[in-house]
Protein backbone atom coordinates (compact mmCIF):
# COMPACT_ATOMS: atom_id res chain seq x y z
CA UNK A 1 0.00 0.00 0.00
CA UNK A 2 1.06 3.58 -0.61
CA UNK A 3 2.86 5.10 2.36
CA UNK A 4 1.38 8.57 2.00
CA UNK A 5 -2.09 8.17 0.55
CA UNK A 6 -3.87 5.48 2.53
CA UNK A 7 -7.23 6.23 4.15
CA UNK A 8 -8.80 4.21 6.93
CA UNK A 9 -12.59 4.52 6.93
CA UNK A 10 -14.91 3.14 9.60
CA UNK A 11 -18.51 2.30 8.82
CA UNK A 12 -17.39 1.64 5.26
CA UNK A 13 -19.91 -1.06 4.34
CA UNK A 14 -22.63 1.38 3.31
CA UNK A 15 -23.94 4.94 3.24
CA UNK A 16 -21.54 7.86 3.65
CA UNK A 17 -18.59 5.60 4.49
CA UNK A 18 -18.92 3.60 1.29
CA UNK A 19 -19.18 6.78 -0.79
CA UNK A 20 -16.12 8.26 0.92
CA UNK A 21 -14.22 5.09 0.04
CA UNK A 22 -15.22 5.43 -3.59
CA UNK A 23 -14.09 9.05 -3.68
CA UNK A 24 -10.70 8.27 -2.16
CA UNK A 25 -10.18 5.30 -4.48
CA UNK A 26 -11.06 7.43 -7.51
CA UNK A 27 -8.22 9.75 -6.50
CA UNK A 28 -5.81 6.81 -6.55
CA UNK A 29 -5.61 6.31 -2.80
CA UNK A 30 -5.32 2.95 -1.06
CA UNK A 31 -7.83 2.02 1.63
CA UNK A 32 -8.36 0.23 4.91
CA UNK A 33 -12.09 -0.46 5.20
CA UNK A 34 -13.61 -1.19 8.61
CA UNK A 35 -17.13 -2.38 9.44
CA UNK A 36 -18.92 -5.33 11.02
CA UNK A 37 -19.95 -6.98 7.76
CA UNK A 38 -17.05 -8.82 6.14
CA UNK A 39 -19.13 -9.75 3.11
CA UNK A 40 -20.06 -6.17 2.29
CA UNK A 41 -16.48 -5.01 2.84
CA UNK A 42 -15.14 -7.72 0.55
CA UNK A 43 -17.60 -6.76 -2.18
CA UNK A 44 -16.52 -3.12 -1.95
CA UNK A 45 -12.85 -4.14 -1.96
CA UNK A 46 -13.37 -6.15 -5.16
CA UNK A 47 -15.22 -3.24 -6.79
CA UNK A 48 -12.61 -0.61 -5.96
CA UNK A 49 -9.53 -2.69 -6.70
CA UNK A 50 -10.90 -3.71 -10.10
CA UNK A 51 -12.01 -0.21 -11.06
CA UNK A 52 -9.15 1.89 -9.71
CA UNK A 53 -6.22 -0.55 -9.44
CA UNK A 54 -5.55 0.30 -5.82
CA UNK A 55 -4.90 -1.84 -2.73
CA UNK A 56 -7.67 -2.36 -0.20
CA UNK A 57 -7.42 -4.04 3.20
CA UNK A 58 -10.64 -5.05 4.94
CA UNK A 59 -11.03 -5.40 8.70
CA UNK A 60 -14.26 -6.78 10.14
CA UNK A 61 -14.63 -5.30 13.62
CA UNK A 62 -17.47 -4.19 15.84
CA UNK A 63 -16.58 -0.80 17.31
CA UNK A 64 -18.95 -1.36 20.21
CA UNK A 65 -16.16 -3.56 21.60
CA UNK A 66 -13.83 -1.28 23.62
CA UNK A 67 -10.80 -3.25 22.36
CA UNK A 68 -11.72 -3.03 18.67
CA UNK A 69 -9.77 0.17 17.98
CA UNK A 70 -6.57 -1.34 19.37
CA UNK A 71 -7.03 -4.49 17.28
CA UNK A 72 -7.56 -2.42 14.15
CA UNK A 73 -4.40 -0.43 14.81
CA UNK A 74 -2.41 -3.60 15.51
CA UNK A 75 -3.52 -5.12 12.20
CA UNK A 76 -2.50 -2.10 10.16
CA UNK A 77 0.80 -1.87 12.04
CA UNK A 78 1.51 -5.55 11.39
CA UNK A 79 0.84 -4.94 7.69
CA UNK A 80 3.20 -1.92 7.80
CA UNK A 81 0.45 0.40 6.60
CA UNK A 82 0.86 4.11 7.26
CA UNK A 83 -2.57 5.70 7.51
CA UNK A 84 -2.35 9.26 6.27
CA UNK A 85 -6.11 9.91 6.25
CA UNK A 86 -8.38 8.77 9.07
CA UNK A 87 -12.12 8.98 8.47
CA UNK A 88 -14.20 8.22 11.56
CA UNK A 89 -17.59 7.65 9.99
CA UNK A 90 -19.12 4.82 12.03
CA UNK A 91 -21.99 5.81 14.27
CA UNK A 92 -25.67 5.24 14.99
CA UNK A 93 -28.63 6.82 16.74
CA UNK A 94 -31.82 5.85 18.51
CA UNK A 95 -35.27 7.38 18.99
CA UNK A 96 -37.36 7.65 22.12
CA UNK A 97 -37.56 8.99 25.64
CA UNK A 98 -34.28 8.45 27.47
CA UNK A 99 -35.83 6.80 30.53
CA UNK A 100 -37.73 4.34 28.33
CA UNK A 101 -34.81 3.33 26.15
CA UNK A 102 -32.37 0.56 26.97
CA UNK A 103 -29.40 1.83 28.96
CA UNK A 104 -27.21 -0.73 27.24
CA UNK A 105 -28.24 0.64 23.84
CA UNK A 106 -27.32 4.16 24.92
CA UNK A 107 -23.98 3.04 26.33
CA UNK A 108 -23.20 1.14 23.13
CA UNK A 109 -24.01 4.29 21.17
CA UNK A 110 -21.59 6.31 23.29
CA UNK A 111 -18.91 3.66 22.79
CA UNK A 112 -19.22 3.68 18.99
CA UNK A 113 -19.91 7.38 18.42
CA UNK A 114 -17.38 8.78 20.91
CA UNK A 115 -15.03 6.29 22.56
CA UNK A 116 -14.07 4.29 19.47
CA UNK A 117 -13.60 7.49 17.46
CA UNK A 118 -11.37 8.91 20.20
CA UNK A 119 -9.32 5.72 20.48
CA UNK A 120 -8.73 5.39 16.74
CA UNK A 121 -7.76 9.04 16.54
CA UNK A 122 -5.27 8.65 19.37
CA UNK A 123 -3.70 5.55 17.82
CA UNK A 124 -3.23 7.00 14.33
CA UNK A 125 -2.58 10.65 15.21
CA UNK A 126 0.75 9.89 16.84
CA UNK A 127 2.13 8.56 13.57
CA UNK A 128 0.80 11.56 11.70
CA UNK A 129 2.55 13.90 14.13
CA UNK A 130 5.82 12.02 13.71
CA UNK A 131 5.55 12.24 9.91
CA UNK A 132 4.24 15.82 10.05
CA UNK A 133 1.37 15.11 7.70
CA UNK A 134 -2.16 13.80 7.94
CA UNK A 135 -5.86 14.47 7.63
CA UNK A 136 -8.73 13.46 9.89
CA UNK A 137 -12.40 13.64 9.00
CA UNK A 138 -14.89 12.99 11.79
CA UNK A 139 -18.49 12.56 10.72
CA UNK A 140 -20.61 14.47 13.21
CA UNK A 141 -24.05 15.98 12.54
CA UNK A 142 -26.05 19.18 12.64
CA UNK A 143 -27.40 17.54 15.81
CA UNK A 144 -24.18 18.72 17.45
CA UNK A 145 -25.45 22.29 17.69
CA UNK A 146 -28.47 21.86 19.97
CA UNK A 147 -29.80 19.44 22.58
CA UNK A 148 -32.01 16.71 21.13
CA UNK A 149 -35.10 15.62 23.05
CA UNK A 150 -36.12 12.13 21.85
CA UNK A 151 -32.52 11.57 20.74
CA UNK A 152 -30.81 12.94 23.84
CA UNK A 153 -27.72 10.73 23.84
CA UNK A 154 -27.21 10.77 20.06
CA UNK A 155 -27.23 14.57 19.91
CA UNK A 156 -24.83 14.71 22.86
CA UNK A 157 -22.41 12.30 21.18
CA UNK A 158 -22.28 14.44 18.07
CA UNK A 159 -21.68 17.57 20.15
CA UNK A 160 -18.68 15.75 21.61
CA UNK A 161 -17.36 14.81 18.18
CA UNK A 162 -17.64 18.37 16.88
CA UNK A 163 -16.04 19.93 19.97
CA UNK A 164 -13.26 17.32 20.11
CA UNK A 165 -12.49 17.76 16.41
CA UNK A 166 -12.09 21.53 16.63
CA UNK A 167 -9.93 21.41 19.74
CA UNK A 168 -7.74 18.75 18.17
CA UNK A 169 -7.42 20.78 14.97
CA UNK A 170 -5.88 23.64 16.94
CA UNK A 171 -3.48 21.31 18.75
CA UNK A 172 -2.09 19.64 15.64
CA UNK A 173 -2.14 22.48 13.11
CA UNK A 174 1.55 23.14 13.75
CA UNK A 175 2.29 19.56 12.65
CA UNK A 176 0.70 20.05 9.21
CA UNK A 177 -2.36 18.00 10.17
CA UNK A 178 -5.97 19.03 9.61
CA UNK A 179 -9.05 17.86 11.48
CA UNK A 180 -12.50 18.40 10.00
CA UNK A 181 -15.95 17.77 11.47
CA UNK A 182 -18.56 16.99 8.84
CA UNK A 183 -22.00 18.04 10.08
CA UNK A 184 -24.69 16.87 7.67
CA UNK A 185 -28.41 17.16 8.10
CA UNK A 186 -30.73 14.26 7.25
CA UNK A 187 -29.07 11.69 4.98
CA UNK A 188 -30.82 8.83 3.18
CA UNK A 189 -28.97 5.85 4.64
CA UNK A 190 -29.70 2.81 6.78
CA UNK A 191 -29.36 5.15 9.78
CA UNK A 192 -33.09 5.95 9.63
CA UNK A 193 -34.30 2.39 10.05
CA UNK A 194 -31.58 1.50 12.55
CA UNK A 195 -32.43 4.50 14.72
CA UNK A 196 -36.23 3.95 14.51
CA UNK A 197 -36.72 7.30 12.80
CA UNK A 198 -39.32 6.29 10.21
CA UNK A 199 -42.13 8.81 10.39
CA UNK A 200 -39.94 11.75 11.41
CA UNK A 201 -40.61 14.52 8.88
CA UNK A 202 -37.07 15.83 8.41
CA UNK A 203 -36.01 12.56 6.76
CA UNK A 204 -38.55 13.01 3.94
CA UNK A 205 -36.09 15.34 2.18
CA UNK A 206 -32.91 13.53 3.15
CA UNK A 207 -29.83 14.12 1.01
CA UNK A 208 -27.98 11.35 -0.80
CA UNK A 209 -24.94 9.83 0.93
CA UNK A 210 -22.89 10.47 -2.22
CA UNK A 211 -23.52 14.23 -2.06
CA UNK A 212 -22.70 14.36 1.64
CA UNK A 213 -19.50 12.36 1.11
CA UNK A 214 -18.39 14.73 -1.66
CA UNK A 215 -19.01 17.72 0.62
CA UNK A 216 -17.06 16.16 3.48
CA UNK A 217 -14.13 14.94 1.42
CA UNK A 218 -13.66 18.32 -0.25
CA UNK A 219 -13.88 20.08 3.13
CA UNK A 220 -11.21 17.73 4.48
CA UNK A 221 -8.97 18.48 1.50
CA UNK A 222 -9.36 22.21 2.19
CA UNK A 223 -8.66 21.72 5.89
CA UNK A 224 -11.96 23.21 7.03
CA UNK A 225 -12.83 23.01 10.72
CA UNK A 226 -16.56 22.36 10.35
CA UNK A 227 -18.44 21.56 7.17
CA UNK A 228 -22.19 21.63 6.51
CA UNK A 229 -23.75 20.08 3.42
CA UNK A 230 -26.77 22.39 3.46
CA UNK A 231 -26.47 26.18 3.37
CA UNK A 232 -29.87 26.72 4.96
CA UNK A 233 -29.03 24.57 7.95
CA UNK A 234 -25.66 26.26 8.32
CA UNK A 235 -27.31 29.68 8.42
CA UNK A 236 -29.97 28.57 10.90
CA UNK A 237 -27.51 26.91 13.27
CA UNK A 238 -24.93 29.70 13.16
CA UNK A 239 -27.17 32.76 13.09
CA UNK A 240 -30.74 31.94 14.17
CA UNK A 241 -30.54 29.27 16.88
CA UNK A 242 -28.02 31.24 19.03
CA UNK A 243 -30.49 34.15 19.21
CA UNK A 244 -33.38 32.08 20.54
CA UNK A 245 -34.07 31.22 24.16
CA UNK A 246 -32.94 27.80 25.36
CA UNK A 247 -36.53 26.72 26.04
CA UNK A 248 -37.58 27.74 22.53
CA UNK A 249 -34.70 25.79 21.02
CA UNK A 250 -35.62 22.70 23.05
CA UNK A 251 -39.25 22.84 21.93
CA UNK A 252 -38.21 23.26 18.29
CA UNK A 253 -35.70 20.44 18.53
CA UNK A 254 -38.32 18.10 19.99
CA UNK A 255 -40.82 18.99 17.28
CA UNK A 256 -38.22 18.08 14.64
CA UNK A 257 -37.91 14.58 16.14
CA UNK A 258 -41.58 13.82 16.81
CA UNK A 259 -43.19 11.17 14.64
CA UNK A 260 -46.28 12.08 12.64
Amino acid sequence: MAANNTALITGASGGIGMELARIHAARGGDLVLVARSLGKLQALKDELEAKHHIDVMVIAEDLSDPLAAERIFDQTAAAEIQVSTLINNAGFGGHGLFHERSLQAEQTMMQVNMAALTSLTHHYLRGMVERREGRILNVASTAAFMPGPLQAVYYATKAYVTSFSQALAEEVAEHNISVTALCPGAVATGFVAAADLDGVDIWKNAKSPASVAQCGYKAMERGELVSFNEGGLKFMLNWIIPLLSRKRVLKMSRQFMEKK
